[in-house]
Parts: C-alpha cells; sequence; structure tokens
C-alpha cells in the first residue's frame, strides 16, 4: 500500500501532471461558470480529447475540469444570482444577498471558495481511508452480488435522483434497453442491430453522455432565448480572502456539510445538487440566528458549497471500490477509466494499486489547484457570467461535435449523437429525469452479465439470489428504495383518512 501511494505521488506531482491539471481545473472552473453549461457537460466534452494522452494525464486532467466546475457555479450564483451549475442553486439565497444588498461580492466569493476546498479536501480523505476498506469487504463478492449491486444502483438513481418515481423507473428501463443493443456475450446472438454493423458493437457511451447532457443543454439554451446578445453586469470585486472571524464563523458549517456532502456522494444516484440543499438546511436548522439566513449569512454560503464539493470524493467511493457510479460526473468518469484500461471493482486496490491512490492523490491536487486558482482568478472568472447565450451556444455545438467525432473519427457517431441529443431534448422537458439513462446504460451490462452467470452457475435457480446474504440484503434494500416513495404517499393518504 504505502510503496503505491509514494508512485502514486511521484506520477500526480510530476511537472506534466500538474500542469494538465492545472489546465483542466482552470477550464472546469470557466465552464462551472458559465450558466447553461455543466460540469457533466464539460466532462462529456472534454472526456474524447483526453482519451489520447499518455498514462494517468487524462485521468488527472479530468478530475481538475470536474471539481473546478462544481465550484466555479458558484461565481455566478453569487454575482448575478444564475447558478452556473445546479449544485450551487442554494448558494444564490444567501450570496447573492451579500455580493448586493451587503455590498460584500467579494467576502462572499472568498467564503464559497475556501469552504469548496475545504469540502473537497475532506471527502479525499474519506476517500484515502474509507476505499481499502469497503476495497476489502467487497473482494467477498460473486456473480450474484455484483448483480443485486447493479440492482441495488439503479434503484438508488430511480428513487432519489427523480421527482416522479415512474419516470425514474422509464428512464431507467431507457438506459437498460440501450444496453442490449449489441452481440449477446452468451449466445452470440445479435440484438436490436437494425442489420447495421454500426450496432453490433453496442452503443458507445461518449456519444449519449455528449446528447444527453452538451447537445441537449444547446437546445434548451436556443429555445430560452439568446439574449439579444445583451451583457450581465456583475457587482465591483474588492476583498476576496476570508475574514479570521468569518472563517470561525463557517468552520462548524463547512465540517458539517462536509460529511453531509461525502455521505450523500457515497450514495449511488444522488449528487451535489440534493447535497447542497441538504446543507443548506442543516445550517439553517442548527443555527442560533435563523433570521439572517437569506439576507447574506455566511453560513448560508458556506454550507451548499463544502456540501457541494465534498460530493466529488464521496462519488468516487462506490466507484473505485464496486465499479458503481455516484453520479453522472463518476458515470463519465467511470468511462474513462474503462477505456483507459482499468476496471474500477473490489481487485483494483490489487491488482492496480497504483492508480487507484493516483486518483486518490489527484484529488487532493486537484483541490489545492481550484483553491490557488479561485483566490488568484475570481476577478477575472466573475466576467464569465457576462457572456451572452450568442456566443455560447454555438461554442457547446461546436464541442459537441469535435468531441463525438474525435473518439473513433466515425459519422455515425455524430449522427446518434444529434438524434438522441433531440430525444433528450424533449424528455428533459417532459421532466424525465436523465442521470438514470446514463446508469442504466452503463450497470446494464453489469446487471445482465452477472444474472447470466449466476443462473448458470446454480442451474436456473433464481433463489440463488436470497440464498447469500450480502446479495439478498442488496435486493431487499432495492425493493425498499424503489417502493418508498409510494408506501410513503400511501401512508400519508391513510393519515389524512384517520383525520
Amino acid at each position: 500500500m504505502m510503496s503505491s501511494m509514494i508512485a502514486a505521488l511521484g506520477v500526480v506531482f510530476a511537472p506534466g501532471n500538474v500542469l494538465l491539471m492545472m489546465l483542466g481545473t482552470l477550464l472546469g472552473i470557466f465552464i462551472g461558470a458559465m450558466p447553461g453549461l455543466s460540469s457533466v457537460m464539460g466532462l462529456s466534452i472534454m472526456m474524447p480529447l483526453t482519451l489520447t494522452m499518455k498514462g494517468a494525464s487524462g485521468i488527472l486532467m479530468l478530475l481538475g475540469l470536474w471539481c473546478g466546475a462544481i465550484y466555479g457555479g458558484s461565481i455566478t450564483a453569487i454575482l448575478i444570482k444564475t447558478p452556473g451549475t445546479a449544485n450551487s442553486a442554494a448558494t444564490t439565497l444567501d450570496g447573492y444577498p451579500m455580493a448586493t444588498k451587503l455590498g460584500q461580492p467579494g467576502r462572499a466569493l472568498g467564503i464559497s471558495t475556501m469552504a469548496s476546498t475545504f469540502g473537497g479536501i475532506f471527502s479525499a480523505i474519506m476517500l484515502l481511508w474509507i476505499s481499502p476498506i469497503l476495497g476489502r469487504f467487497a473482494l467477498k463478492f460473486g456473480a450474484p452480488e455484483y448483480f443485486a449491486l447493479a440492482v441495488f444502483g439503479l434503484s438508488m438513481v430511480t428513487s432519489i435522483s427523480a421527482k416522479n418515481v415512474t419516470k425514474g423507473l422509464i428512464s431507467a428501463v431507457i438506459g437498460l434497453m440501450m444496453a442490449t443493443v449489441g452481440i449477446d456475450s452468451l449466445t452470440g446472438q445479435q440484438r436490436f442491430t437494425f442489420g447495421t454493423v454500426y450496432f453490433m458493437g453496442g452503443i458507445a457511451m461518449i456519444p449519449v453522455l455528449i446528447a444527453l447532457y452538451a447537445f441537449s443543454q444547446g437546445l434548451q439554451n436556443i429555445e430560452a432565448g439568446n439574449d439579444g446578445g445583451n451583457k450581465r453586469t456583475t457587482q465591483k470585486i474588492k476583498r476576496i480572502l476570508p475574514t479570521w472571524q468569518d472563517t470561525k464563523t463557517v468552520f462548524p458549517t463547512m465540517l458539517r456539510s462536509s460529511i453531509i456532502g461525502t455521505v450523500i456522494g457515497a450514495i449511488p444516484g444522488t449528487g451535489g445538487d440534493i447535497a447542497c440543499w441538504v446543507g443548506y438546511n442543516e445550517a439553517k436548522r442548527v443555527s442560533k440566528h435563523k433570521d439572517q439566513f437569506g439576507k447574506g449569512a455566511p453560513e448560508g454560503i458556506a454550507a451548499p458549497e463544502a456540501a457541494n464539493n465534498a460530493i466529488s470524493g464521496g462519488a468516487l467511493i462506490p466507484l473505485l471500490t464496486l465499479g458503481i457510479p455516484g453520479d453522472a460526473g463518476t458515470a463519465i468518469m467511470l468511462s474513462a477509466l474503462m477505456m483507459q484500461g482499468i476496471v474500477p471493482g473490489p481487485l483494483l486496490f490489487q491488482t492496480q494499486g497504483e492508480t487507484v491512490y493516483t486518483v486518490i492523490m489527484g484529488m487532493f491536487l486537484a483541490n489545492i489547484c481550484m483553491c490557488v486558482l479561485g483566490f488568484l482568478g475570481l476577478r477575472g472568472f466573475a466576467k464569465i457570467g457576462e457572456i451572452s447565450n450568442t456566443y455560447l451556444t454555438p461554442i457547446v455545438f461546436a464541442f459537441c461535435v469535435v468531441g463525438t467525432y474525435a473518439v473513433n473519427n466515425n459519422i455515425g457517431d455524430i449522427v446518434l449523437m444529434m438524434v438522441l441529443g433531440v430525444i433528450s431534448f424533449f424528455l428533459i422537458k417532459l421532466d424525465f429525469p436523465m442521470p438514470p439513462v446514463i446508469l442504466g446504460l452503463i450497470l446494464g451490462n453489469l446487471a445482465e452479465k452477472n444474472l447470466q452467470r449466476s443462473l448458470v452457475l446454480s442451474h436456473g435457480d433464481v433463489t440463488i439470489f436470497f440464498r447469500r446474504p450480502i446479495s439478498c440484503i442488496l435486493i431487499v434494500i432495492s425493493l425498499v428504495s424503489i417502493f418508498w416513495p409510494l408506501l410513503r404517499k400511501m401512508a400519508e393518504m391513510l393519515a389524512m383518512k384517520k383525520k
């Protein structure tokens, strides 16, 4: 373990990799601060370009971009009340009043940067501590456990991420159906290929990711209007570094929210948007001056930012140890790792220890880069929010096409991306969540292969999943997770009838 960590430090702090991570973090902050873009969009667009890099360089650059984008959303949330990403929606409640009514935009941005760094580093420490322990436990997994784990991941997505459970389940089924396209690994039969060679290898991940998170967002920007080329105005920024008094005031809030964000991030299917609101609500609940929230309370800025940045390390825990992506961002990271020949799962710590510790140490460096670039470049980043959609939307479409084509140099990928992008645009308008589609596509193969293996080993006996303790517990939790919203509504209706 120690030798792997030392070797990983050498890889992470190699001058070239440090520069790439700084570049990725800088790009991530720009993407996060642009209203209408998101960390997932940035990852999906940039991932094809990082596949040409040698060694762990591409992975490290993506880690920097991911952390930077999560933080970048707070800049416009504070300055123009327009969160760059959904993760920073709660930050507007106190960040914007502090910037405008109190006339302290620099103070608000400084608290946000400090809390984001604290949450990110805290989650990286938890990742370093918990992942090896969970990895050793996961070595007990066989085919039934992996099938149950895939079902568990899908159930958490549909029950927690979706506002409507039915639509969440439909989205997951769409992803599962896409996962069946291609040649059956057990029988060799072609499935849903429509007589074309293109679909024989299955549906590629990159076109789907870019379609769902980037191309569809560009279409939404067009629908929302290009704002006539008008620029948004921002407040003048003076002092940025937090005072000692502000640091003491928000420290308990940052610690509490970091724990909340790490735990929520480790639950497959959740995300920073959930963590930021839970962190904000908890900060307000325990505060002795609740009346200050919504008027520029420092804790109201620190809580959501510490929570949503702690998601990054928390979401990597199930990814590295179990091969289950914690959210849409880690779903892209999973694709990037697999394309580099790295297969996350219980054996990763034994077979590729240096690689996994490179990712973990990269999380530390990414958050340090985010802190340095954040405090040094805040005045410049603040101008990003003034960019008009007139110029932003064409850039998004250009990156979509280039990013899709760069992977396989196949025009078919571009056609698939555009078709799926239009379909996802209408699905989003109908309030269908997109994360279940991605995770259904990823976990579908895991579920199908291990279901087939389990049934072959048990000679068709489906009770094998309930005779093994781990798989039985996971399946029971999955069923409870899926039907819990329905049971809760039924309980509420019964309670109302009794009244």
